[in-house]
């Protein structure tokens, strides 16, 4: 009821200022009658109407349910719509009457004052706005952030409307880029464009930016990752809005823009893939995803709920993580057919049970050790979960005649150095030997690099690192590795299912490989510091197992295109599957009993893997005692 009155009220004042505007403008289209006191009865009809005809006619229009703050050019057409109708039935009450005081002279002084009165009433707050704007833009002590927004086209032109308008909203639109050679020069509410993109570094210090606002939504991630290359070094914080679907939604906001993110440098659009193919092998299926809790494995079940599965099956050991995409997909696919089970891949009774109960018909089998660092320290166990894991999901998965069998590895499973990598090769190798032989399941791998924003990532570390103030660690200058997003990793993996034929192994392309300290350099730069000035870069020396590159293919391989072509195939390499099993036989044992001849079998299969020697517990310690006094130098030297 509150709103209700309020609504009323407004609307009545509104009127009254109405009735005002229509007196004053009849003063003045009749000022020679009143000055001679000619004020006869058809006067004050003709006044009557006026007033009567202008508020029916505003009311028709929708005049009198507006937003101060929001009018624009559609109001305004709409009172020049008025306005030609209120002169129109002007002339009639003329002709009609026979009334010569209604003269064209009057008429058009009647219908200017009225119709700029009109649109004064109503625009009223955004010319209060305008006034503070060109205030504030004078007054270099503002207390608002100035802001440059590169773009101007609908998205730029919204948002600066919205940093105008609203009283909440501690920007200043300082000045405009864009790259259109005839907006130069020229204003966008008032803001003016300065320049093009190649400005940039000269307008942020001409106009003393503070930050920077992306409003591009349609530009293409490579050339938005151009621009953002050349905000980066004036230093400033650099925000971006995500996609064209905001446009569309309306939905251009300052609530909307996010924090550059590194994949804004990567320099590539996002990849696509043919979902036509993805539904043909996952509709109606029953679908079950290992490690379904990861970074890797909740992605996969968001993308699949969304091609409709018969049943979804998620399956992890951590029951938080589970719980937590269960609750997800509960929320956003009300209808999906879910079932969520806790489990270890490393319990071969579990697997045979659930393989047995559920009959799944496509597997994708994400549940892995990954940390390489963890697993140099606890290598026993990368190989219990990784390798024979691995190894018992995919033999139930022949057993019981899955459809698609498809195991998520890695770019460190060619040539590794470390444990974890290795298991990871020896993955490729199981599925490859059951694939080979398997008369209903097609056993496939996809091999990829580093995953942005996963667990455990560079990019969610430094961060953390920039938010407490420094300083970012670095393992080495020089390391580099490929980088793709989550949600292209797993669109390319339920592609490259589509394509599972049997023992492929399929390596995306993640375009060219990025040097992890330029990464940091850069995130540091657009978070608004200067590198190792404001935010120091410690080098803090390659980890155990670590390689300063890692490599898509080893030396044997060459690769097949596929219809997508950032899907590839590799070609299969090979095995003495005899000795293959012989050494995982003599593996499992060795596992179980925590031998230390358990590095002696995985060489044995992955003859690039390096045994290094220090890893007794003794030297695992010293280890552990060193980075603890490197980490005391880095808070003494952020302190």
């Amino acid at each position: 009821m509150r709103a209700e009155s309020k609504g009323f009220w407004r609307k009545f004042a509104l009127g009254v200022a109405d009735i005002a505007v229509i007196t004053v403008a009849a003063i003045l289209a009749h000022w020679d009658r009143l000055l001679a006191l000619e004020l006869d009865l058809s006067l004050w009809i003709w006044f009557a109407a006026n007033v009567a005809t202008s508020i029916t006619v505003l009311a028709i229009f929708g005049l009198y349910d507006i937003i101060f703050n929001s009018v624009g050019l559609p109001e305004i057409l709409k009172t020049v719509l008025a306005a030609v109708v209120m002169g129109v039935a002007n002339i009639l009450f003329a002709t009609l009457t026979l009334e010569r005081f209604v003269t064209l002279k009057a008429l058009f002084t009647y219908i200017a004052v009225w119709f700029c009165g009109c649109v004064g009433v109503r625009a009223y707050k955004r010319f209060i706005t305008a006034i503070k704007f060109y205030i504030s833009k004078a007054d270099k002590n503002t207390k608002k952030i100035r802001v440059m927004v590169v773009g101007g086209g609908d998205a730029g032109t919204t948002l600066i409307k919205e940093m105008l308008l609203s009283d909440k909203i501690s920007y200043q639109p300082v000045c405009v880029i864009d790259d259109a050679p005839e907006k130069i020069g020229k204003s966008v509410n008032g803001v003016r464009v300065v320049g093009t993109t190649n400005d940039i570094p000269m307008a942020v210090e001409k106009y003393e930016v503070k930050e920077i606002f992306v409003a591009l939504p349609t530009v293409s991630k490579k050339r938005v990752s151009e621009i953002v290359t050349i905000c980066k070094n004036s230093c400033k914080t650099v925000k971006i809005l995500p996609g064209i679907y905001q446009l569309a939604l309306g939905q251009v906001t300052i609530a909307k823009f996010r924090e550059v993110d590194v994949q804004d440098l990567l320099g590539r659009d996002q990849v696509g893939v043919n979902l036509d193919e993805i539904m043909g092998y996952i509709e109606n299926k029953r679908v079950l995803v290992t490690g379904g809790g990861g970074s890797i494995g909740s992605e996969l079940c968001r993308q699949i709920a969304t091609h409709n599965p018969e049943t979804l099956i998620i399956l992890d050991i951590y029951e938080n993580n589970a719980y937590e995409i269960e609750q997800e997909l509960k929320r956003k696919h009300p209808a999906l057919k879910l079932l969520t089970l806790i489990a270890s891949v490393r319990d071969k009774r579990k697997m045979r049970d659930v393989f047995e109960k559920y009959r799944p018909q496509i597997v994708f089998h994400a549940a892995a050790h990954k940390h390489v660092p963890l697993m140099e320290t606890s290598p026993n166990e990368a190989v219990k979960n990784n390798v024979f894991g691995t190894l018992n999901v995919a033999r139930c998965a022949d057993e019981y005649g899955v459809e698609t069998f498809v195991q998520i590895s890695t770019d460190k499973a060619v040539n590794p150095t470390n444990i974890m990598g290795a298991t990871k090769r020896i993955c490729e190798m199981i599925v490859q030997c059951i694939g080979r032989h398997s008369q209903n399941t097609k056993f496939v791998a996809v091999r990829f690099g580093n995953v942005l924003g996963s667990n455990g990532s560079v990019i969610p570390l430094f961060k953390k690192q920039i938010a407490e103030g420094g300083p970012v660690t670095v393992t080495h200058k020089d390391i580099i590795r490929y980088f793709m997003t989550i949600p292209e990793a797993v669109s390319l993996v339920l592609q490259a299912g589509a394509y599972a034929k049997g023992g492929q192994i399929f390596v995306l392309d993640m375009g060219e490989p990025v040097r992890i300290y330029d990464l940091a350099y850069n995130l540091i730069k657009l978070s608004g510091y200067v590198p190792n000035v404001d935010i120091p870069i410690v080098c803090t020396g390659l980890r155990p197992g670590e390689k300063l590159y890692e490599e898509r293919l080893m030396e044997e391989e060459g690769l097949q295109k596929t219809p997508n072509g950032l899907i590839n195939i590799a070609r299969p390499i090979d095995l003495d599957e005899a000795h293959l099993w012989q050494t995982l036989e003599r593996m499992e044992n060795e596992v179980l009993e925590e031998s230390e001849t358990m590095k002696k079998s995985v060489k044995e299969l992955v003859p690039t893997y390096t045994i290094d020697k220090r890893d007794s517990i003794a030297e695992a310690l010293h280890r552990a005692t060193e980075q603890a006094k490197t980490d005391f130098i880095i808070n003494e030297r952020q302190a």
